[in-house]
């Protein structure tokens, strides 16, 4: 018999999606319908794809096409970039789910390793007085290094793809601390190690890099104890043709199997139904403050068991790392304000259904 789960709106707030300048690895209809495939109504957005979301134009740009092409609902990231003007943060923060500042080496030219101008942005953001959380790419000693902001400004501090045993260990004493923050985790870090790099090749290259075992399994205890927040996929697909090419692309796809991969979780005990919940509904929408419509809920069969299959993906790309792979649960509806966006087998809603859920509840 089937068991259903019913998760309230879930969020993916770590997603780089296609369209604009690299329209040619997808589009925001197709990576929005991934994210509804994958049991998802709503996805935040990165900045750090081109044209990068750096100025109010940008932002106007991205969210224009996106109202006219999403299926699902989002929001977007504005990028922290060379200047931290005060004055642009107050007047975009309504439209905008928060910060994103990169720390550490990523895709695109948005790197930020000035320690000054780091909290310039912190003190920015600070005066322009959202609540909202900035989020950072940080690694290593840079968590440290951001946390002394975290106290020294109380803004909330979202954590990205957290990755190492070492990175745990600042966060939790950041949280016993009592500082504001939350962490991120994804499944590529929890279900694979730098040991699957010679079986994936390039299709197992991506930023933060696949760590150790011991790394793996200080996740998991994280994960399993309530220390993390939220798992995001970071997915950022690229074609097969470039990941297939001398040139290295950092990223992989994640929006279609990272709650199906926490269905496994559910199964093998790692993880509880109500922590399941939490990590890709409860948190995400409490952490960057998404009301929620009562009538916005994905439905799982938590019975079902199938491989992860190239084929079927909705993705443009067409691949994922996890191909081959068998999972349990299936998605067997997304539903966004009452209508019925996705049954499981199609996408039910024409492009430009989906909502800045800024603008209208999710």
């Amino acid at each position: 018999m089937p068991h259903t789960l019913i998760i309230p709106a879930p969020v993916d707030p770590h997603v780089h999606l296609r369209g604009l300048d690299w329209a040619h690895k997808g589009t925001f209809t197709s990576e929005t319908g991934a994210a509804l495939a994958g049991g998802y109504a709503a996805v935040l957005d990165m900045p750090n794809t081109p044209p990068a979301t750096v100025t109010p134009e940008a932002l106007n740009l991205k969210m224009k096409a996106m109202a006219q092409e999403s299926v699902s609902d989002w929001g977007v990231y504005y990028g922290a970039g060379l200047f931290a003007d005060a004055a642009v943060y107050a007047y975009i923060a309504d439209d905008i789910c928060g910060i994103k500042m990169y720390c550490n080496a990523t895709t695109g030219d948005l790197l930020i390793e000035d320690s000054a101008l780091r909290e310039a942005h912190f003190a920015a953001w600070k005066r322009a007085g959202n609540v909202k959380p900035i989020a950072v790419h940080a690694e290593g000693e840079t968590v440290a290094q951001i946390l002394a902001l975290t106290r020294k400004y109380d803004i909330h501090t979202h954590f990205c793809h957290i990755s190492t045993a070492e990175e745990i260990g600042y966060l939790q004493q950041a949280k016993a601390d009592g500082l504001p923050v939350s962490i991120g985790v994804t499944p590529h870090h929890l279900y694979l190690t730098e040991d699957d790099v010679p079986r994936l090749g390039a299709f197992g290259l991506m930023k933060p890099a696949l760590k150790t075992r011991h790394d793996q399994q200080a996740l998991w205890a994280a994960v399993s104890s309530g220390l993390v927040d939220v798992i995001e996929s970071d997915h950022a697909p690229h074609t097969l043709e470039e990941k297939g090419s001398e040139r290295i692309y950092y990223g992989v796809p994640g929006l279609e199997t990272t709650i199906p991969l926490l269905c496994l979780a559910l199964h093998e005990k790692r993880i509880t139904e109500q922590q399941l919940v939490k990590l890709v509904a409860t948190n995400p929408r409490r952490i960057f403050h998404i009301a929620h419509d009562v009538n916005t809920y994905t439905a799982i069969d938590l019975a079902a068991t199938y491989e992860i299959q190239n084929k079927n993906l909705f993705t443009a790309c067409g691949w994922s790392p996890f191909s081959g792979m068998q999972v349990r649960g299936k998605i067997t509806g997304v539903w966004i304000r009452g209508t019925q966006v996705f049954n499981g087998e199609k996408i039910r809603v024409p492009a430009g259904f989906g909502r800045n859920i800024w603008h209208q509840p999710l």
